[in-house]
């Protein structure tokens, strides 16, 4: 199989084509032939940093996948050959990865592609919209909840704003700017504020009487928890995706907050509790068939062979949308 590998941890420039034997599926495991994959900022962290999560060099990285069946395994009896699927499904320690022509994956971990979205839409949700889902869990998001979306623009947050409505929220997204507003009013935010304009006591004046949110869902992945703990009421839930930080819990002692850190990858990385990614991806799909959830790609398009300008191009805060890879036709 053709796949992009990295030999050490460090720039783009560390990718290189390589021709690998094709890997057989396992019981319980699947052979995908990949149509295309995303780009998540995890992968390029994991790139520069190789921490303990990553895969053994020489690795293939790449979470996010969606294309073909091309072969079962042992006790997978509920898809056939050609069947279209797709899933978070490696790139992390003891995972093969998705930036490859083929990929072996957890059956456990994939959902079908729902009929109204091509491949390159469906790879763009597995990592995203499973961290949001997770996330809004974790909140208690349910009809009538004053929600607000920290970085409601980028890939975790415009999936989380379009999940948070179909559970009948009320939804205040950050952005910074008017463009990323649109983007955030279009996908169904009640209302949009440009945090570089706007203080966390500003925010909560406008859109909350200064009671303060319910929930606060940080996507933003920048180091300021205590920028999301003001934004919050007395005994309200606060969730974020990056919690490797040195923070101030004054204002969440102050007000008794809850705060909840979402690390999707674990299920991947302890083997167990798989099938809740699949049963996530399975009623994301429902949702997508629906009308209610749709992922916004970047416009530029990368073949696996432009894996490293990809990398660029996301970790250079150029990207607006999620990136995928074109690695196959459908």
């Amino acid at each position: 199989m053709r796949a992009q590998i990295v030999r050490s941890f460090g720039g783009p420039e560390v990718f290189e084509p390589a021709e690998m034997p094709t890997p057989s599926p396992g019981p319980g495991e699947v052979l995908i032939r990949s149509v295309a994959a995303s780009v998540n900022p995890v992968d390029y962290k994991l790139r520069a940093q190789g921490p303990a999560v990553a895969p053994a060099l020489p690795a293939v990285l790449g979470c996010d996948v969606a294309g073909r069946v091309a072969a079962l395994g042992p006790g997978v009896d509920d898809l056939i050959e050609g069947d279209a699927v797709f899933g978070c499904v490696g790139g992390v320690r003891g995972l093969g990865g998705t930036y490859a022509s083929h990929v072996v994956a957890d059956r456990r971990l994939l959902a079908r592609v729902p009929a109204a979205l091509s491949f390159r839409q469906a790879a763009a949700l597995p990592l995203v919209t499973i961290t949001a889902w997770e996330g809004l869990d974790r909140l208690g998001v349910r009809r009538g909840t004053r929600l607000v979306v920290r970085g409601g623009a980028g890939g975790v947050g415009h999936v989380a704003i379009q999940l948070a409505k179909a559970r009948g929220a009320h939804v205040v997204a950050t952005v910074s700017s008017p463009e990323k507003a649109a983007l955030a009013h279009h996908l169904g935010a009640d209302a949009t504020v440009d945090y570089r304009q706007k203080s966390a006591a500003d925010i909560v004046a406008a859109h909350t009487d200064g009671a303060g949110f319910d929930a606060v869902f940080d996507t933003t992945g920048a180091k300021d928890l205590e920028g999301a703990l003001a934004l919050a009421r007395p005994l309200g839930q606060v969730a974020t995706i990056v919690a490797a930080l040195t923070a101030d819990l004054t204002d969440a002692h102050a007000k008794g907050l809850s705060i909840h850190a979402v690390f999707m990858l674990l299920p991947m990385l302890l083997g167990r509790g798989r099938e809740a990614h699949g049963h996530i991806l399975t009623a994301t799909a429902a949702l997508a068939d629906a009308g209610q959830l749709r992922p916004h790609l970047d416009p530029q398009r990368f073949t696996l062979d432009q894996v490293a300008d990809a990398h660029r191009h996301l970790e250079g805060g150029r990207a607006v949308g999620k990136v995928v890879l074109d690695i196959a036709p459908e």
